[in-house]
């Protein structure tokens, strides 16, 4: 078996022990990078492949039985179904871990200890391991072993209170947590990867959907902490900076503004939309004016935008030094030259859905190259392949492991 392609991680050998999105994400990571990701299932698979629908579209799979969920999360990876409350299905699975470099599950805490598959008990069939685990809220305290998801942890981190209206209402942030989540172990079971070829040592990494909701939100909690209060929401309608903010063209199309440092952008700014009035009028010529104005200036540029459909603005504003943005959807970004370009999304043909696009990891390397090659796996895809040609069964133990209910 050969890694899917010649990333800065070829050579390096994964066992993905988890489900739903915060560890594949990561393990889709590494797999990316060019390690051998070997995924790990139950007989009946991983929950995700029966995810029928995400954020009110259907995500429904081309075979009647996975999920697009489950194939955006996946791709990359090797396949193997294992019956692991079994003791023959815990043994193939500790004689991977010998040759293995990462192992990774996302399980409540207990669950791997039960079934064999705990830090202390890998630890000792392979010193050098890399045992990365994922958690809703960290390996210590009272709550360590509670469950959670992804809006638990938004939650509990604060993370519902940064965007949406100023309603009193928290919004919805749709799996944002699993995602960073997902990011922060890899970033830490690369860092422990490291240590262990400069030192020749393994360790336990972890990391939780609190902790990483917290990280991501660093810069905005962190001067709220050391203000001693709550940063708040703004509705683009109440932005004390209009130059940060966004307004609607004639023809529906949003554009981002994104300039924080009002003196030295608001001249060049009012020249640009020919408007140049507004640098000397009171309630428009200094930044304390403007926030003090700011419905009234606000709904200014409103019309103004308003006035000129989304081509013209671009023409308009792409001859000035303002930094500025359309605001896309998901079905624009296929048409985005940055996006192709840049790879991060590239052309799939789909051996079953077909030519179509997916996110590949955003990172460029001159040396060793991404690349995305293969569809995620269906149940227990390469089991027999794994046991035969890397632990050494034979066609009788493939045969005898079915029957007793240890493999598919």
């Amino acid at each position: 078996m050969n890694n899917i392609n010649k990333g800065p991680l070829q050579g390096m050998k994964v066992l993905d022990w988890t489900m739903w999105q915060f560890g594949p994400v990561s393990t889709m990571m590494m797999a990316d990078l060019g390690a051998e990701v070997i995924k790990i299932e139950s007989l009946d698979g991983d929950h995700g492949r029966q995810f029928g629908q995400v954020s009110g579209v259907a995500s429904n799979a081309y075979d009647g039985v996975s999920s697009h969920y489950f194939e955006v999360l996946n791709r990359q990876k090797l396949g193997i179904a294992i019956n692991l409350k079994a003791k023959r299905g815990q043994k193939i699975i500790h004689s991977l871990v010998k040759e293995s470099d990462v192992f990774v599950q996302n399980f409540r805490q207990g669950v791997a200890e039960r079934l064999g598959l705990g830090w202390e008990d890998l630890q000792k069939i392979n010193s050098q391991l890399v045992y990365g685990s994922a958690t809703g809220y960290g390996p210590l305290g009272g709550d360590s072993n509670k469950p959670a998801f992804a809006l638990t942890g938004e939650a509990r981190s604060g993370s519902l209170w940064w965007g949406g209206p100023e309603d009193d209402t928290p919004y919805n942030l749709h799996g944002v947590a699993d995602q960073m989540a997902g990011i922060m172990l890899s970033y830490g079971i690369l860092s422990g990867l490291l240590y262990k070829e400069r030192h020749g040592i393994g360790q336990k990494v972890e990391t939780s959907h609190l902790g990483s909701m917290m990280w991501l939100g660093m810069m905005r909690d962190g001067i709220g902490l050391l203000e001693g209060q709550e940063l708040s929401r703004q509705h683009r309608s109440n932005m004390n900076n209009p130059l940060w903010n966004t307004y609607k063209t004639k023809d529906q199309v949003w554009i981002a503004l994104s300039m924080s440092q009002g003196v030295r952008y608001w001249p060049i700014f009012c020249k640009t939309i020919g408007r140049e009035d507004f640098i000397t009028q009171a309630e428009f010529s200094t930044p304390k004016s403007r926030e003090e104005n700011k419905h009234h200036v606000i709904g200014e540029l409103d019309k103004i935008f308003g006035s000129k459909t989304f081509p013209e603005w671009e023409k308009i504003l792409g001859s000035s030094d303002l930094i500025w943005e359309k605001v896309q959807s998901t079905l624009d970004l296929p048409k985005d030259n940055q996006v192709t370009l840049n790879n991060y999304l590239v052309p799939f043909d789909h051996p079953i859905i077909g030519d179509s696009m997916w996110h590949q990891l955003p990172l460029a390397f001159d040396k060793t190259p991404l690349s995305t090659e293969k569809m995620a796996p269906s149940l227990g895809e390469n089991t027999e392949e794994i046991l035969i040609d890397r632990l050494g069964y034979s066609w009788d133990d493939i045969s005898s492991l079915q029957d007793e209910g240890i493999i598919l």
